[in-house]
């Protein structure tokens, strides 16, 4: 297998992928690139997007608490649990074609969201969106894997890194914008029904740039069994994460998280001993024993647990406790997703001799910007120009703390891996979200409840105690990126 080189230090050469696309035709990476950052784009803004939403869509369909919570978090279980599930099926049949697949089910489910009539239809839609998100998803770090080489690999992990960022921010802002905005009195339809032209385009042009052959040497069979028990696993794992907080975390939900735990014990050893007989695992052992994967996988939780869980209190905080409309809670976070894609984008440029303390430097950063949100925005206030400043410098800490860690991670597994590696990373991605927002969610909310009333100043208290919880978590982050440089 050949290498090509790369320029700087702490990147490992890149092995060249085995694909019968070659970068530079008509049918190149670029167009490519850009079909599969537009999809990602589309399905992270669905995340997002419903939350805004959600009042009026209570309002509108007689929601009961139950269905409107299912009606946001839907579509985070089927997309966590079968995330997995979608590698595996674009390296057993074409990862272009696959993807062409997720983005069609992902778009007819949009619109039938838009056209729904009720909570338990829009509920039933909501979790085949999340199945079609997880069919298409996973395809585009394998996509990216074996269709760019070198630096052109690092540029488009650096693009996907920050549609990642643009992705979150931008969800809230189009969802205040489209629900104010009530377009032609359809109230919170538009939120789904904007996917539909926007799916139309990207399947006309991805069934034109993406590769439809099929995306390994050989077609590895679906372990079935190794699905059944991973599945069941996340499952677990997901529902008490997204339901708990609502119900008050009761013990089923502690016995769910526990179950969970013993079942990913169960899938382990069935994996291993699956691998020792010749067959064909899920997750490829080797995968997971790939030089640096295995810090890659806890520093990947740990940046997202801290996204996911500063995003949410903080939302909480300016709507709740300062009284920001949506549009204006989401235009709060612009600085730290425009910050995360710049700094995403162009961390590869800076100086060699830096490239290998960007991890540890970048939850650093994370710990002591988030620390800072919550000094600048003690006893009630806005913060202020402090406040704008703390932002952006979440946003390079995270961006520092995720991008080197995820093209690392990549960067030398073998294209015929490309699916494994993809479809674990993207289901760590998303388990550190769900995993940030429930426990300082829960840690917000508690902390809210025992300081009586919902203002500003107890808001605010809530808030910075969250925070301070946020940086330790990143300190950790930290601690792991300077063991893995000592080695």
């Amino acid at each position: 297998m050949t290498t090509t080189p790369r320029s700087g230090a702490g990147i490992a050469p890149v092995p060249s992928p085995a694909t019968s696309q070659t970068p530079g035709t008509d049918n190149g990476p670029r167009p490519l690139l850009a079909v599969v950052l537009a999809a990602t784009f589309m399905a992270l803004l669905d995340v997002f997007i419903v939350n805004v939403a959600a009042p009026t869509i209570g309002s509108e369909l007689r929601a009961s608490g139950a269905e409107l919570q299912l009606v946001v978090a839907g579509y985070t279980i089927t997309y966590s649990v079968l995330l997995i599930t979608g590698a595996r099926l674009g390296d057993r049949y074409g990862h272009g074609r696959v993807h062409l697949v997720g983005m069609g089910l992902f778009t007819a489910a949009s619109l039938a969201c838009g056209l729904a009539q009720g909570a338990p239809e829009l509920i039933a839609f909501r979790l085949v969106q999340g199945i079609g998100s997880a069919v298409m998803i996973p395809q585009v770090l394998s996509l990216i894997q074996r269709n760019f080489v070198g630096e052109a690999r690092v540029k488009a992990l650096g693009a996907y890194s920050a549609v990642l960022a643009v992705g979150a921010v931008a969800g809230q802002i189009l969802g205040g914008v489209l629900v104010s905005a009530d377009l032609f009195g359809t109230g919170w339809r538009p939120v789904f029904l904007v996917n539909v032209p926007v799916g139309v385009v990207l399947l006309i042009v991805g069934r034109r740039v993406l590769p439809r052959d099929h995306g390994g040497e050989r077609r590895r069979g679906l372990d079935l069994p190794g699905l059944v028990l991973l599945g069941a696993a996340v499952s677990l794992f997901t529902v008490p994460l997204v339901l708990g907080q609502e119900e008050d975390w009761p013990l089923w939900s502690w016995l769910s998280l526990a179950a969970a735990a013993v079942l990913f014990t169960v899938f382990c050893a069935y994996e291993a001993r699956l691998a020792r007989r010749g067959g064909d695992p899920l997750i490829a052992p080797r995968v997971l024993r790939h030089p640096g994967m295995g810090l890659a996988v806890l520093r990947i939780m740990a940046v997202m647990a801290v996204n996911g869980g500063f995003l949410f209190v903080l939302t909480l905080h300016v709507q709740g406790g300062l009284g920001y409309s949506a549009l204006r809670a989401g235009l709060t976070f612009a600085p730290t997703a425009v910050v995360f894609g710049l700094v995403g984008l162009t961390w590869r440029r800076w100086p060699a001799a830096w490239q290998r303390a960007l991890t540890p430097a970048g939850f650093l950063i994370t710990a002591l910007s988030v620390a800072g949100v919550g000094l600048a925005l003690e006893g009630g206030g806005d913060g202020g120009v402090w406040a704008h400043v703390a932002y952006a410098c979440v946003g390079v800490g995270l961006a520092l703390a995720f991008s080197p860690t995820l093209t690392r991670a990549l960067a030398t597994v073998r294209p015929e891996d490309a699916a494994d590696a993809s479809g674990l990373l993207a289901t760590v991605t998303q388990l550190g979200q769900l995993t940030g927002v429930a426990a300082f969610g829960t840690l917000f909310l508690n902390r809210l409840e025992s300081l009586g009333a919902f203002e500003a100043y107890t808001s605010a208290e809530a808030l910075s105690a969250c925070m301070f919880a946020l940086a330790g978590t990143a300190a950790v982050g930290a601690v792991s990126g300077l063991v893995l440089r000592r080695r």
